[in-house]
């Protein structure tokens, strides 16, 4: 999984050039809409569809636990894909894993207060640290700098990266089923139908978000992707070597398999709308 996610991330960066974060730099609204709307708006999502669909407690602290984490480096490869704002998406997903220090203990406070009991949560400083040095800046770097010294070479190869991205989640998707099959199908009862709807309620306030802040098409669909998408290996870590609550991070392996379809199907639909359109 790592391996996958290393080698998206390249061609990620082979897409990039320092100009894009300069755009970036320019409208800071749209990066403080990203990174701190989903901090109000997630928790209490999360806490209405549990009373909406009533789970059992373990899907309950597992959902609540994937609504506290910041947003996952997939996001990164699922705005490439589309063709949308991978830079934007880059600057949100960083300095939200920076920010996850602080964000991540002050949502389980919210949580207490809205769910009746706080989770007990705490950063795995660690992990964040390598995760943005070895899988988010390594390859996003060496991508950019593949370009700038090779450009027709990281041209010509667009098209091949991004059916090899597609290939890669494909290949994740195998894997996080083939990890734990039983622990995932006999899950599947109650966790699709909550994951399917935190995933689409969580897409749809990104997209409101970046409307009522006047963005454009790329932007609005980045911006909604870093709202669905939770980082899952920080979850697990939490899940696992925190809280010592395994359950929890089976819940976080399903979210995954439903996240990625759905925007992978996401990725389409704003494609093919964005082609009709430019035609």
């Amino acid at each position: 999984m790592p391996i996958i996610t290393i080698l998206a991330l390249l061609a990620v960066g082979l897409d990039l050039t320092p100009a894009d974060f300069s755009k970036v730099r320019q409208h800071p609204g749209i990066v403080a809409a990203g990174l701190f709307t989903p901090l109000v708006t997630l928790p209490p999502l999360a806490v209405g569809l549990i009373a909406i669909f009533k789970p059992p407690p373990a899907v309950q602290g597992g959902l609540l636990l994937i609504a506290a984490c910041p947003i996952g480096g997939i996001s990164n490869t699922y705005s490439y894909l589309a063709g949308a704002s991978v830079a934007l998406s880059i600057t949100l997903t960083a300095i939200s894993s920076l920010l996850a220090a602080a964000t991540i203990p002050l949502l389980d406070r919210a949580i207490g207060v809205l769910w009746g009991t706080p989770l007990g949560l705490t950063a795995p400083i660690p992990l964040i640290v390598a995760q943005l040095i070895v899988m988010l800046g390594l390859p996003v770097s060496a991508g950019m700098w593949i370009r700038a010294r090779w450009p027709q070479f990281a041209l010509r190869s667009q098209a091949i990266f991004r059916a090899a991205a597609f290939a890669g989640l494909g290949v994740l998707m195998t894997l996080i089923i083939g990890g734990n099959p039983s622990g995932f199908l006999s899950s599947l009862r109650d966790t699709v139908p909550l994951g399917i709807a935190f995933v689409a309620g969580s897409f749809a306030v990104g997209w409101l978000a970046a409307r009522l802040i006047g963005t454009t098409a790329p932007d609005r669909f980045t911006l909604a992707t870093e709202f669905a998408t939770r980082n899952v290996a920080v979850a697990t870590a939490i899940a696992v070597t925190l809280l010592h609550r395994v359950e929890f991070a089976l819940f976080a392996t399903a979210y995954l398999l439903i996240e990625i379809p759905m925007m992978m199907a996401a990725i389409v639909i704003y494609r093919r709308r964005r082609d009709a359109t430019e035609h």
